[in-house]
């Protein structure tokens, strides 16, 4: 058994910023780097630094600053970086046996038992994957070959992946070439900036007439599947009215389209639940896992209803990497650490102390017209007015690198600050990151004549 306080840090000394960030050497390797690779994220185009290790909740660049961590690898290591026994697990299977294709091992065996065990309802039927795009595509295959119907509808500002099938499911941009045949957006429920005119924002039932009337009138009413998020990441945390998910779930009941859950995002604990369908009470056709499944190892998994299993059959499901040895043995290991950890419990606490933290700024801050999270899943809206609503992009760029160059690793998304800090951080160390956070935030102000 690994060491308990195998995590533990001396905050005082924390976050420990020893050059001008990025240091030195994180410039030239970046420098070095991107003559070659291009097509970074905006997080590194924003600030550039290269690290070298990571360590429970924290992260050293290669100038040896150390910074904590309010990213976890964008959503990724829930349970802190290099957690003992994921990197065991990982290092057996590194030395003993790094693939065989889809054959059985003992250790997907056993991941497969305990993810059958821990998954909603009868989502028994599964495949196992190395990215999440891969996990919402085989889902995609699925539910067409389940339903014999090719059309799918899903929803504004939520994010699937990058490949064909999965860009179709998110916003257009040119840049990515035109959505495919049968592939349909509509608006979801935002209760602080709704993408629709609707009476009672705080409520799913408009959405759904919205949907039908998009049902009747765009589609040829053979729809699939409706996907979506449990809960926007990408989009900037943007959590559903309570009554939304029931609702479409039982829209999608009643004229035979699967309910497909992509919580590639926001599974293994984020949001306080093994599963964000949980707080919705909703168990869906299909779910797809992954970021937090294998704590930073490429594993990734998409979940069936038994009794759509045949489909999976048909539609060559395996893949080369999906499945290895070393990926199960990761994946298996963030499952018996959210049992062994009280994963869920620690997040719910951790939850009400963002949240209560968040209010407190959005009263002192002119610039907050909006705070939200579930769990460990946060984000802070920034405005130029709270009366008009309007997005502060700058705001949003500056706060982020301020608080970057104070020694916090963490997401940037426009006029949204996205945060998603590792699931086993302490409650000092959490606040401590807030407080940088916030001091970010009235430095820009300062600086825009707020």
């Amino acid at each position: 058994m690994y060491d308990k306080d195998w995590a533990k840090v001396d905050l005082d000394t924390l976050p420990n910023v020893k050059t001008e960030l990025p240091g030195p050497k994180s410039k030239e390797y970046h420098a070095r780097a991107s003559k070659i690779m291009k097509g970074y994220s905006g997080q590194v185009k924003l600030f550039p630094v290269v690290f070298e290790s990571g360590k429970g909740c924290t992260m050293t660049d290669v100038d040896g600053n150390e910074y904590i961590d309010f990213s976890s690898g964008i959503y990724v290591t829930n349970y802190g970086h290099c957690h003992p026994k994921v990197s065991e697990a990982v290092a057996k299977y590194a030395h003993q046996l790094m693939n065989c294709h889809d054959f059985t091992t003992e250790v997907k065996m056993l991941l497969l038992e305990k993810l059958a065990e821990t998954t909603m309802g009868d989502l028994n039927s599964i495949q196992l994957y190395d990215s999440g795009t891969t996990a919402v595509e085989a889902g995609l295959r699925a539910a067409r070959v389940a339903t014999g119907k090719s059309e799918f509808i899903s929803f504004w500002r939520d994010f699937h992946g990058k490949s064909m099938g999965s860009v179709g499911l998110a916003v257009s941009n040119p840049s990515q070439g035109l959505r495919p045949p049968g592939f349909f957006l509509a608006p979801r429920p935002d209760t602080y900036r709704p993408q629709m005119p609707v009476k009672n924002p705080n409520s799913g039932k408009e959405y759904i007439d919205f949907l039908e009337n998009m049902y009747v009138n765009q589609t040829t009413q053979q729809v699939a599947a409706v996907v979506l998020e449990p809960i926007q990441g990408w989009g900037g945390t943007i959590i559903p009215p309570d009554d939304f998910i029931p609702l479409l779930s039982d829209w999608c009941k009643e004229k035979d389209i699967l309910l497909f859950a992509d919580e590639v995002l926001t599974c293994m604990g984020r949001t306080g639940k093994t599963f964000a369908m949980e707080h919705y009470n909703t168990t869906p056709d299909i779910m797809t896992l992954g970021k937090g499944f294998g704590n930073g190892f490429p594993v990734t998994a998409m979940c069936l209803s038994d009794k759509y299993s045949d489909a999976l059959e048909k539609i060559s499901a395996s893949s080369s990497y999906g499945g290895n040895p070393m990926a199960c043995a990761a994946a298996l290991a963030c499952l018996e650490i959210m049992e062994e950890e009280n994963i869920n419990e620690r997040v719910t606490h951790l939850g009400e102390l963002f949240n209560t933290r968040m209010e407190k700024m959005k009263a002192e801050h002119p610039i907050i017209g909006d705070v939200r999270g579930k769990g460990c899943l946060l984000g802070i809206e920034l405005v130029k007015d709270k009366a008009t609503k309007e997005p502060l992009d700058i705001a949003g760029k500056m706060v982020y690198q301020k608080a970057f160059e104070k020694g916090l690793a963490w997401i940037p998304a426009g006029h949204i600050l996205r945060m998603s800090p590792p699931l086993i951080m302490e409650d000092d160390m959490a606040m401590k990151g807030m407080d940088m956070i916030d001091e970010a935030i009235f430095e820009t102000e300062k600086e825009l004549g707020y």
